[in-house]
Formats: structure tokens, C-alpha cells, sequence
């Protein structure tokens, strides 16, 4: 079979006007970049007020291995089945961020014949959302430093006098913004700035002190781009962003450095979504960030509105298994939308199940042991005991889960039988098998009449916990009712945010950061065990977001590299064809 560059590149592209125009985007609501890309004005909204919502699906799936399982191939592939069957279809999915682009991944536009295209600029810099990001992200780490080194230089006194403004007070050993990039770098997770040049007199490079880089799609403004309802929500969000705390231990906003403003001009067309084409030419919009274990990992709350009164299905995704961007998804994102899903996707493969045995260790660019190529009906049972807690997540938020089994080449009928038989018995609402990699929209025929059965049935969805209870209950109930931990342990320093933000930020969700290869916080735990503990290290408040941050075990927000990353395969020819992306 073709690579899925070589698939992409010799994919017919339609004029992104002909998309839209299909989709039922009127010319004036559209602002192309290029011919096969375009922003989507939110004016549209408006215009749809009075039509009817379509139906929400939400794909997610098992904890998956390093190498991925085809959850983007799959909500891809399925909406093309939809559109095959003759449903009038709408994908949402996400940007990929750089990092995991150029480290172990590679590409992330779904692969074979269930893909977006054109999949290099999908890929790559897009609409410039996450470049755009980055800088608004910056340009407030900028200020606040800047603040800090004026108002130290002299003396709170004079920098009054000086400037007709009041002395923030800025308590350099409590600042929380960090510098962002979109690469994964680990020489960034620990850095002194503001360090005098060598040979001067005197150091005007600023206040020097330790800090550090997150990955941009970690970004608290990426969670609000996600969450917003407009631009001017957005800018009030960006308002309430937390930077640092003065020396009395009150907290310095964006707007309390008066830098908001400026950064949510750099953001003005980011909070329109970008609409593309798949394959088959459906229309799929592209917005906000992925990294469901280190940010909320969902596609934005806009996009799925305007989609959801343009089509009968939105399909969309959550980051990583249903512990993970699924949760967020029903526990954050649906807290500001209001539009819950009427079905929810749960993607496994039989590697990926073999592998919760506990017995194989999967690492990017070595061989598969051999039994995850061939019949191994005895470790598949072993790993089905996580794809029946993951269904079991579906039916916690009163969700049809439907599990479709993402078939590779080297799965025997025998063990998609087996696991069939397996997800019916553990409360699957439907089970299919999908073949949208190699067959596109006929390979998700089986998955797409499935999924409208799903939406048929009467949910009764509801999230996991109220407002009102403690956030550190909140984070206890995530812990037991989906991880299946026995319990929490909470640092000291941990322990102490949460009894403050608890104060005046109690009714905020919980954002968990946690591997995404295990239930637990260790990713070389498998399967579904129970009874163990969840570290909880560390807490951010995001108030602009909209959320308190939690940090468990050793997951860290800026990724590194391995030792043989993906950029080494990646190259341009001298006609501007990109090769090695896959």
C-alpha cells in the first residue's frame, strides 16, 4: 500500500471555496488562505441561529501504545462511512502541534485512504493558529519580566514616579507564566534567564531567575481558544490569566500588566476555525490543540457549534483513551458548551489489546515481538479487561459507546471475532469493524450504520461531579470513578494551592495531567488494575481557562526527543514536494 504522503499528495484537492459552498458556508463567511484552506467567520452563527443542532459523536479510545491506534483515521474514516451512507457529515478535529510531528508520530491528518488534506500543511503551519499562539504566549512572558526588571531597577517608588503606574510588586520566586515553544525540547525543562552579559558593568537583560519552557499546545491560551465563545470571550479570558503572585501573595493578571489586549490582537483570526477537506472531500474543520495528557486535548467548543447547524453528524475527537481527552471532553468542554454527545466511539486494535497483557514492550523503530503480528488469543483476553473499563467510561456519562476495531493486516478473523464477542459482553452498545485506512469511506460503512443507531438511543448524559464539590474531592472522584485507583496522595506543596484556590476558585473543573499508555500514573502499568495510588504533585490554577491544573506522577508539559526522532525523515525536493512526513 502507498504511504500516506504518497495517498495525500495524489489526492484530488477540490477549491476550498467548493467545500464550503457544499457545506453550506456562504462566499463572504469564508476567508481562504490559498486555495485548498480557509478561516470561517463566526459571523455564521448568526446567520444559523434558528437551525436545529445535528447529532455529536465523540471518538476516542483504549489507552494506546507509543505507535498510536488510528483514533484520527478512525473519526476520519468514520465520518466518511456517514457520508457514504448518505448522511450530510461534519468532521472536528484538531492541529497537530510540531513536537510530536518532528519526535515520534510523525504525521497526524489520519492516514491511508481516511485522511485531511492537503496532510503537509495540515501538519505543518496551517492557518499559523499555533504560531500565533506561541507569540501571544511570549509577548506576555515579555511583559511580565519587563515589569519585574523596571520596577526592581530603581525601587517601586520611582518606577511610580517615573511611569504615572502602580508597583505590581512582582515576587520573582512566584511567577507561573513560562515561555512556550512548539517543538519538543527537553534542554528546556529547567533555564536561568536574565543573566548579565559577560564583560558589562551593569545587567540590563533582566532580573535573572530559574524558569522553564512548556510545549505551546500546553498554553493556557490554547485551552482558551478551545473554550472561548467568541473573541470578545476570548479576550476577557486572556484578562484573567494568572502570570505571577506580588509579594503579598495576591495574584498578576494579563490585564493588571495591561498586556491582554496585545495578545489577543495576535489572536484575533485564530478564534475562527480553519476548514479543510478529507479525502473523499467532506468538509473538516482544524482547530485549537492536541496533548490530552498535559492540556484538555479537545478540538474547539465554536468549530462544533458552527458544524453542528451545518450537518445531521459532527464527528469529532477527544486526546488519547477515554481516561483521557474523553473525560475532559464530558467534564470541561460540555461544562462551557452545553452540547453534550448523542454517541460516543471507542477505537482499540488487537496490538494495542495484546499489549495491556503486561507481557510486550512496544518501542517506536524496533520490531514487534512477533505474537503482536500473529494469532495470540490467549494475551488478547489478558488485554481486554482495558477496553471493558473504557466502555464502562461511556456508560458512566450515560453515553451509547460503540467500539470499533481499528483492523490491521496482520489480525485473524478469529481474534476480531473474539473481541467482538468480548465488547458485547463488557456493555458495548454496537461493536464494527472499520477498514477506513486502506478503503476510505467504504470501510466505514459497517462503523457509520452503527453510529446512527447509537444516536437513536435516548441518552442521559451527565458529568461526573458538580460545581459545588471540593476540588480536591473532584480530583479524588477522577482518580477512583475512571482511573480506578484506589486513592490520592497529595504533596505538601500541592496540598496548600488547593486549599487556596479552593477559596475563590472552588467550582472550577479539574484538568488532569497523566500518562496517556495506563490507567494509572505509571505508563508501564497495563490493563485495568485497581487499588493503586495517584501522585498528585503539583496544581496550576488556569483562571482564564477556566480550570484548576493538575499535575500526577512524572509527566512533564515539554516533551523530548528520542534517539532516532522522526524530523530525520523529513526533507524537501527542489519542486517544493515534501517527502518523509508520514
Amino acid at each position: 500500500m502507498k504511504s500516506d504522503l504518497q495517498i495525500a499528495q495524489e489526492a484530488e484537492l477540490k477549491p476550498i471555496s467548493e467545500i464550503a459552498e457544499s457545506a453550506g458556508i456562504l462566499s463572504h463567511e469564508l476567508e481562504p488562505y490559498g486555495h485548498t484552506k480557509g478561516k470561517v467567520s463566526l459571523d455564521i452563527l448568526s446567520r444559523l441561529k434558528d437551525k436545529p443542532n445535528g447529532k455529536l459523536v465523540i471518538v476516542t479510545a483504549i489507552n494506546p501504545t507509543p505507535l498510536g491506534e488510528g483514533k484520527t483515521v478512525t473519526t476520519i474514516g468514520s465520518s466518511l462511512g456517514l457520508n457514504a451512507i448518505g448522511k450530510k457529515v461534519f468532521t472536528c478535529i484538531r492541529q497537530p502541534s510540531m513536537g510530536p510531528v518532528f519526535g515520534i508520530k510523525g504525521g497526524a491528518a489520519g492516514g491511508g485512504y481516511s485522511q485531511v488534506i492537503p496532510m503537509d500543511d495540515f501538519n505543518l503551519n496551517l492557518t499559523g493558529d499555533i504560531h500565533a499562539i506561541s507569540a501571544a504566549h511570549n509577548l506576555g512572558a515579555a511583559a511580565l519580566d519587563t515589569r519585574l526588571f523596571h520596577e526592581e531597577r530603581k525601587g517601586y517608588e520611582d518606577f511610580e514616579k517615573r511611569t504615572g503606574l502602580k508597583a505590581l510588586k512582582i515576587d520573582k520566586d512566584n511567577i507561573v507564566w513560562r515561555r512556550v515553544v512548539d517543538q519538543n525540547d527537553r534542554a528546556l525543562r529547567g533555564i536561568e534567564i536574565g543573566l548579565q552579559t559577560p564583560g558589562t558593568k551593569s545587567n540590563q537583560n533582566g532580573v535573572p531567575r530559574r524558569t522553564a519552557f512548556d510545549i505551546t499546545v500546553a498554553s493556557e491560551l490554547m485551552a482558551i481558544l478551545a473554550l472561548a465563545e467568541n473573541l470578545e470571550d476570548m479576550r476577557k479570558r486572556f484578562g484573567r490569566v494568572i502570570m505571577a503572585y506580588n509579594t503579598d501573595g495576591e495574584p498578576i493578571t494579563a490585564d493588571d500588566l495591561k498586556v491582554a489586549g496585545a495578545m489577543a490582537v495576535i489572536m484575533k483570526d485564530a478564534i475562527k476555525p480553519t476548514i479543510m477537506q478529507t479525502t473523499e472531500h467532506t468538509p473538516c474543520f482544524v482547530h485549537a490543540g492536541p496533548f490530552a495528557n498535559i492540556a484538555h486535548g479537545n478540538s474547539s467548543i465554536v468549530s462544533d457549534r458552527v458544524a453542528l447547524k451545518l450537518a445531521d453528524y459532527v464527528v469529532t475527537e477527544g486526546g488519547f483513551g477515554s481516561d483521557m481527552g474523553f473525560e475532559k471532553f464530558c467534564n470541561i468542554k460540555t461544562r462551557y458548551s452545553n452540547n453534550p454527545p448523542d454517541a460516543a466511539v471507542i477505537v482499540c486494535t488487537v496490538r494495542a489489546i495484546k499489549s495491556h497483557s503486561g507481557r510486550f514492550r512496544i518501542v517506536p523503530g524496533n520490531p514487534l515481538d512477533e505474537k503482536l503480528v500473529t494469532q495470540d488469543l490467549e494475551s488478547l483476553e489478558e488485554g481486554t479487561e482495558n477496553l471493558k473499563a473504557h466502555i464502562e467510561h461511556a456508560k458512566v456519562y450515560g453515553i451509547p459507546p460503540v467500539v470499533a476495531i481499528n483492523v490491521f493486516p496482520t489480525d485473524t478473523q478469529e481474534e476480531i471475532d473474539f473481541l467482538k464477542k468480548k465488547a458485547l459482553e463488557f456493555g458495548a452498545y454496537k461493536v464494527a469493524e472499520s477498514r477506513v485506512h486502506p478503503q476510505g469511506g467504504q470501510g466505514g460503512k459497517e462503523l457509520a450504520e452503527a453510529i446512527v443507531e447509537a444516536c437513536e438511543e435516548k441518552t442521559d448524559f451527565k458529568m461526573l461531579y458538580e460545581d459545588d464539590l471540593p476540588l480536591v474531592e473532584k480530583i479524588k472522584k477522577i482518580s477512583k470513578n475512571i482511573y480506578g485507583a484506589g486513592g490520592i496522595e497529595v504533596s505538601e506543596t500541592a496540598r496548600k494551592k488547593l486549599e487556596s484556590f479552593q477559596k475563590n476558585y472552588g467550582n472550577l473543573p479539574i484538568c488532569m495531567a497523566k500518562t496517556q499508555y495506563s490507567l494509572t500514573a505509571d505508563p508501564n502499568i497495563k490493563g485495568a488494575p485497581k487499588g493503586f495510588i495517584i501522585p498528585i504533585r503539583d496544581v496550576i490554577l488556569s483562571a482564564g481557562a477556566g480550570f484548576v491544573y493538575v499535575l500526577t506522577g512524572a509527566i512533564s508539559t515539554m516533551p523530548g526527543l528520542g534517539s532516532k526522532p522522526s524530523y530525520m525523515n523529513v526533507d524537501v525536493e527542489s519542486d517544493g514536494r515534501i517527502v518523509g512526513l508520514f
